[in-house]
């Protein structure tokens, strides 16, 4: 996600021409995709990412991780932005004319001299590629070939960063309330890499949504709360280094919400940012969908919810699969044919099918399980939590707005779906 900057003294900096704001698709886990109608110029409205094509293109991109590439940065470059994994499908390279990357840095000040380039990552071999011209907001570029690609710039000077606190509750203390809160520049690849911290953490975390956007230089600062919980460490210095290691502070509380977390600058002393923690913000959101989606299931008997999904209703045997909308739910062997003609878009397939990206992470989790059992599973789960609404017909609806949909998957569902 890219946090749309909110300091005044740039606005003047981030004018460009207009252009069409674009939402983007999510096909798969962390892919993008948007269908660009014509000529012209088109903002991505997740991403900040702006193309520039010469006619029709469909374009597919990813955030990438700064962290895989900070060793590709020599003599005092600096990432200035995210990086991105740029492509065209089914149209060559040439009909995306220039992309203008987000950055983080606040040009308000006329005296940092800035050098914007362009990091480009071509037959595996860093590039550094002069940038087309910035502004207060982007880095443009024009495009050559596509590949990973990402704002970088060189300044003698320390600069001052959009930047962004992001705050996490851990999950499943009682009676207690403990807090990651974290320091980074506002774009997208360091977002990306908090997430993935988050994620691989030994306890579970929770993000809370508060307004993240502040402004942050190399400077020392310190996390304060009201009222006093224990906090650790004292105080973090923001540079480069904290932003690629990912620093955050610890916030630990014994009474309940609410309380007031702020983060204070040093020299001068001022505060940056502040939110309020409510009850409502630490309550486990899960769990909370978890109970709206059992509370309207009715239950004949006291068997628990992870029991129900494996039991077959009483209407329905292995020898008619008969379910109430007068189809039957699709077989296993039936499940293995569909599996087998989809390729390298069955994770878009899931995704199309209300599956989760953590059900995908389990499924593919399974080192011993081929990328064939891997689809199968994917498909049998879909299965087992529609049970008896699992048709060909109902699998095909289902999948009616992928557009990469293979044409032998369609039609196999749909001479299926035939009585």
């Amino acid at each position: 996600m890219h946090f749309r900057s909110k300091c005044e003294k740039c606005k003047a900096a981030q004018q460009r021409s207009d252009c069409d704001m674009v939402t983007p698709r999510n096909i798969s886990k962390g892919q993008l995709q948007v269908h660009l109608q014509g000529e012209g110029t088109y903002e991505c409205s997740v991403t900040g990412l702006v193309f520039e094509v010469s006619e029709q293109a469909v374009v597919r991109y990813s955030v990438l991780s700064w962290s895989k590439y900070a060793a590709f940065l020599q003599d005092s470059w600096k990432f200035a932005g995210p990086i991105f994994n740029v492509d065209v499908v089914n149209k060559d390279a040439s009909v995306l004319k220039s992309i203008l990357f987000p950055h983080s840095l606040c040009l308000a000040d006329p005296e940092n001299k800035l050098s914007f380039s362009v990091l480009h990552i071509k037959d595996s071999l860093p590039l550094i590629e002069p940038s087309a011209d910035h502004t207060g907001s982007h880095v443009g570029w024009r495009v050559s070939s596509l590949s990973p690609v990402g704002p970088v710039f060189r300044s003698g000077q320390p600069m001052e960063h959009h930047g962004i606190v992001l705050v996490y509750k851990e999950v499943g203390r009682n009676n207690t309330f403990s807090f990651r809160v974290y320091l980074a520049s506002n774009n997208a690849s360091d977002i990306k890499d908090i997430g993935i911290q988050v994620r691989r953490a030994s306890k579970r975390f929770m993000k809370i949504d508060k307004p993240p956007i502040c402004n942050l230089d190399v400077r020392k600062y310190h996390l304060i709360s009201e009222p006093e919980g224990e906090i650790s460490p004292k105080e973090l210095k923001f540079t480069f280094e904290i932003v690629e290691l990912k620093g955050y502070f610890e916030a630990f509380f014994e009474q309940p919400p609410p309380f007031t977390l702020s983060l204070i600058a040093e020299n001068p002393d001022e505060t940056v940012w502040s939110a309020t923690i409510r009850e409502g913000d630490c309550e486990d959101k899960t769990v909370t969908k978890q109970r709206q989606r059992s509370g309207g299931r009715k239950r004949s008997n006291s068997a628990s919810e992870e029991e129900i999904p494996n039991k077959k209703p009483r209407c329905m045997d292995e020898s008619d699969g008969n379910n109430k909308s007068g189809g039957k739910d699709l077989t296993d062997k039936q499940l293995l044919q569909v599996a087998e003609t989809l390729g390298q878009e069955w994770e878009q397939v899931a995704i199309y099918l209300d599956l989760s990206i953590t059900d995908l992470d389990d499924i593919k989790a399974e080192r011993q399980s081929t990328v064939a059992m891997q689809k199968l599973k994917m498909l049998g789960l879909w299965r087992r939590r529609r049970l008896g609404k699992a048709t060909a017909k109902d699998l095909l609806s289902s999948l009616g707005d992928l557009k990469d949909l293979p044409v032998e998957t369609h039609q196999l569902l749909k001479d299926t779906a035939v009585p």
